[in-house]
């Protein structure tokens, strides 16, 4: 086909198109970076749920654009429309929201490089395949959805590449007259490149996580706009990917074998490549045995999951991190005063293999980041959390904000806080001997009472204005005077001789207080309590 005829094609086939590459090119200048910045997207298509594996990819993007003072956005891929479900752009740009990974521009606050929504976008992307049916780099495709069956099928029988490639290549040849013949039938059609590629050749992907790998370049004429317009994924991440300068590209290790199409088609358009940086699946033991996260099988899948356990977002973020870089958890383990943003993270300390997603790894470091919360600041920020889900407990917590902020200060401010709490959830789990609507409610059938003497003892003697040390030794003359051993030491040398020892008697206080056989320090919740509360429940306990 001659320059002529190929320019007569594409005004044929695209009438509408005015504008030309090198405007477009001026309309999306390039960015006005710092040395060293990275342009990271993150590019969902809206097609479900938003998912942990989701939340990983942007919270990748979002630190590596933060932390090289560069460009985090937020771009919606949604030219699946098959697939297309309509509230999940809502459901991603919300989970964003909840976890705090606030894009620098695009879907969600707008930016010089939009429109961020692919669907909003065909026009950028028929320009430029306009551009490639003029220069002979791409040709319509009639090809029956029957005959690329058949085709496929021979091509399985033979163990060949599948798609359509060389010979197979059937409309790539046509000349103009049986194109407008095709048109004026109204045949349907793809745009497909007309792919340089060769079976014998291989490309590099200098991955910025797994290092090189060999891969073979690509053969195929893939279709890089569909029937109704819209551009295939492929064609579309690499016109956008250009246009909005992004300059590495995180994603899903799924995405690999994709690299020579993404490749050849940034080739093709006369396009810089940017990095890519491939990360491994989050995989889980079962069985024994490994395997990926699944929506199925696993609620953790969904981000929503946790918000309802009541896990905080922070937390979440936090685990992520210790995925992302191996070496991070010890060093939040050893920076108490320190945010994850202090933390450098590196692409070369990215694990290369599957990683595990371990539910009570999540957990402890949910626990570590709560004990280094104030008491107050904990309670503000589990308000929230309540008032949606437990509006009961929520009027508890507001109601009694001082009792409840002073029992979550206990044993906050030692060497070794407390570390009761995973989630918001434990905060009414952990409390709830607290508030006496709820204590008197609490069925009791396990834990039973042993000493009922010494127990009334106990509520005549208590002087809720000792000190710890005073308490102590008050619990000790108590056990001294009633036959119990000062020291567990004693007793267990002569047990016979004693009725106990003093651990019993704390221990017979905290179940008539509490009904637990666990709790934070027993003289601070006796405190919180006062006297006469704690009498009526040791008497309630009795009975």
């Amino acid at each position: 086909m001659s320059d002529n005829e190929r320019l007569e094609l594409a005004e044929l086939l695209f009438p509408n198109i005015k504008q030309t590459r090198e405007e477009l090119e001026e309309r999306y200048p390039e960015r006005e970076l710092s040395e060293g910045a990275k342009v990271t997207r993150f590019a969902p298509s809206p097609t479900g749920f938003m998912h942990i594996g989701g939340l990983e990819s942007a919270f990748l993007d979002y630190i590596y654009a933060e932390q090289s003072n560069g460009v985090f956005y937020l771009r919606i891929e949604d030219t699946d429309r098959e697939r297309y479900v309509e509230e999940a752009t809502d459901l991603i740009k919300s989970s964003l929201q909840t976890f705090d990974i606030m894009p620098s521009e695009g879907a969600l606050n707008g930016g010089n490089y939009g429109p961020y929504v692919q669907s909003e976008r065909k026009e950028i992307y028929q320009t430029y395949i306009k551009d490639l049916i003029i220069k002979g780099l791409a040709y319509p495709c009639f090809m029956s959805k029957e005959e690329l069956e058949e085709i496929r099928e021979g091509q399985e029988l033979r163990k060949e590449p599948l798609g359509v490639y060389g010979v197979y290549a059937v409309d790539r040849d046509l000349s103009l007259d049986e194109i407008k013949e095709h048109l004026s039938n109204n045949d349907s059609y793809v745009i497909r490149i007309k792919s340089p590629g060769s079976l014998e050749n291989t490309v590099i992907l200098h991955d910025l996580i797994k290092g090189d790998i060999t891969l073979p370049e690509n053969v195929i004429d893939e279709v890089i706009m569909k029937k109704d317009g819209l551009p295939t994924y492929h064609f579309a991440h690499v016109i956008d990917d250009h246009l909005m300068h992004t300059t590495v590209v995180i994603r899903g290790d799924e995405w690999v074998p994709s690299f020579p199409k993404h490749l050849q088609l940034f080739s093709m358009l006369g396009f810089k490549t940017p990095k890519y940086a491939h990360y491994a699946p989050l995989t889980k033991k079962e069985n024994g045995n490994v395997r990926k996260l699944s929506k199925r099988k696993d609620p953790e899948f969904s981000v929503e999951f946790y918000e309802k356990e009541g896990i905080p977002s922070m937390g979440v973020k936090l685990f992520l991190s210790t995925i992302i870089n191996t070496n991070f958890e010890e060093w939040y383990l050893q920076n108490s005063d320190k945010s994850f943003m202090d933390f450098n993270f590196s692409f070369k300390k990215m694990p290369t293999g599957g990683t595990l997603f371990d539910m009570e790894k999540l957990n402890n470091i949910c626990r570590t980041y709560f004990s280094r919360l104030s008491a107050e600041d904990l309670y503000k920020e589990a308000l929230p959390y309540y008032e949606k889900y437990d509006k009961d407990f929520y009027k508890l917590m507001t109601d009694n904000k001082d009792l409840l902020i002073s029992f979550l200060n206990i044993e906050r401010d030692g060497k070794r806080p407390r570390k009761d709490i995973a989630t918001y959830k434990d905060i009414k789990n952990e409390s709830i001997y607290m508030f006496n609507d709820l204590f008197y409610n609490l069925e009791n059938n396990e834990i039973k009472c042993n000493h009922k003497d010494i127990l009334l003892k106990y509520a005549e003697c208590y002087n809720e204005n000792d000190t710890q040390d005073e308490w102590y030794e008050r619990i000790k003359d108590l056990a001294i005077n009633n036959n119990y051993a000062a020291s567990v030491k004693e007793f267990k040398a002569e047990p016979d001789k004693y009725n106990g020892h003093i651990g019993d008697i704390c221990e017979e206080v905290r179940h008539a207080v509490t009904l637990k056989t666990q709790s934070p320090n027993l003289y601070d919740i006796l405190k919180i309590l006062g006297k006469e509360e704690i009498a009526k429940r040791i008497n309630n306990f009795i009975k």
